[in-house]
């Protein structure tokens, strides 16, 4: 079992940056696919990005593409987002989730775990 904790998030201003970071508990961690999704008011919960087990191999939305960084660090049991370039359409709060899956997965029914989610604001 995974247990994820994420922060980082807060208030910045359009085209600011933020670096969202996921800690999880758990020896397991790196077997697990990692994945950060992101839900705005009375919106579903969208893909934003995931890694692979070691992290060689990431995937991204394309409403993120060349703005946001996945990466990992297995040693330290922690995922991060970098988020570079916002927009205020990237409003929204950012949950962290870990799959078992042996592939990079982009649906919510695909992770077993999530965090708590943490608010990013960005304003225009």
């Amino acid at each position: 079992q995974v247990q994820l904790a994420e922060s980082g998030g807060g208030l910045v201003q359009a085209g600011g940056s933020l670096r969202l970071s996921c800690a999880a508990s758990g020896r397991t961690f790196s077997t697990y696919f990692m994945g950060w999704f992101r839900q705005a008011p009375g919106k579903e919960r969208d893909f934003v990005a995931a890694i692979s087990w070691s992290g060689a191999r990431t995937y991204y939305a394309d409403s993120v593409k060349g703005r946001f960084t996945i990466s990992r660090d297995n040693a330290k049991n922690t995922v991060y987002l970098q988020m570079n370039s916002l927009k205020p359409e990237d409003t929204a709060v950012y949950y962290c989730a870990a799959s078992p899956r042996e592939v990079l997965v982009t649906t919510t029914r695909e992770y077993d775990y999530w965090g708590q989610g943490t608010r990013v604001t960005v304003s225009s």
